[in-house]
């Protein structure tokens, strides 16, 4: 089953499922809400001239690995963890997929194709099959850095909650339909050009194992996200580095989900 959120603009939007090659209405205005709602996916009447927006644009936690495929970890020098390494971001940061990323000019941009959990139930200090169980879908996101600030302490966090520099979408694709521990392809594109390109079997801590973790220290609820982490080909590790630019456009995609397709803007 795939999920998403519709707009129409003028501020209206709903959460809506695909059904015969048609989206049709759920009785909520987002996916995080009617996740929330537990309601089941009654389909309503279609949607014609509706865009999908950000699927979640108000989860209660927004949590990120680091460091969780292992060609990332050999290009930072880095050896194998043997826990997850976490940050936090805010929903402020999310944006669509087809939103711009807006940064200053002044600063490192860089790119990192990630996958991202929607969580679908609530579960605290969950086992890995509870928390495989919590899974309410799939959707692609770009944990957009600013190395500069990121690199200005040991803490990471100051680099990666910028608002509205997190794509997230274009739909959520539900676990009967999309397995990440299989295998599935996730690439990154700057104007074309492949900069990333991995496969989710590489993840060293997987989904369950993420929102296992993550569930015994804080509770998690149906709409909070959680980002697995980035493969290698980030810029910051080129020779020289490389960072984005002003019009750069930056293409997200994960094979069974879809692209996110975001246009950098840097303003002075």
């Amino acid at each position: 089953m795939k999920l998403s959120t519709m707009s129409r603009g003028e501020g209206t939007s709903t959460a809506a499922v695909l059904v015969d090659g048609l989206w049709r209405r759920l009785p909520a205005p987002d996916v995080g809400a009617w996740l929330q709602s537990g309601q089941d996916a009654e389909p309503g009447e279609p949607l014609t001239g509706w865009r999908p927006v950000n699927p979640l644009p108000s989860p209660g936690k927004v949590v990120c690995c680091g460091l969780n495929y292992a060609d990332h970890i050999t290009e930072t020098g880095r050896d194998l963890p043997t826990h997850p390494t976490l940050f936090a971001k805010y929903a402020d940061t999310l944006i669509g997929p087809d939103d711009d990323i807006v940064a200053p000019d002044d600063v490192a941009l860089d790119w990192e194709a990630e996958l991202a959990v929607v969580v679908g139930r609530p579960i605290h200090r969950a086992g890995r099959d509870e928390a495989s169980a919590a899974i309410a879908g799939y959707t692609v996101a770009n944990d957009i850095s600013v190395r500069d600030w990121q690199r200005r302490t040991l803490q990471w966090f100051q680099g990666k909650a910028w608002d509205r520099t997190t794509p997230v979408g274009p739909v959520v694709v539900t676990p009967d339909e999309l397995d990440p521990a299989a295998g599935v392809a996730i690439s990154c594109r700057v104007n074309g050009e492949v900069v990333q390109s991995a496969d989710t079997r590489t993840l060293v801590f997987d989904c369950a194992a993420l929102l296992s973790y993550i569930s015994t220290f804080t509770l998690l609820r149906p709409g909070d996200l959680v980002l697995t982490g980035t493969p290698g080909g980030v810029g910051m590790a080129m020779d020289p580095p490389r960072f984005l630019a002003d019009g750069d456009l930056v293409e997200t995609e994960i094979d069974g989900i879809g692209v996110l397709r975001n246009r950098v803007r840097l303003l002075a």
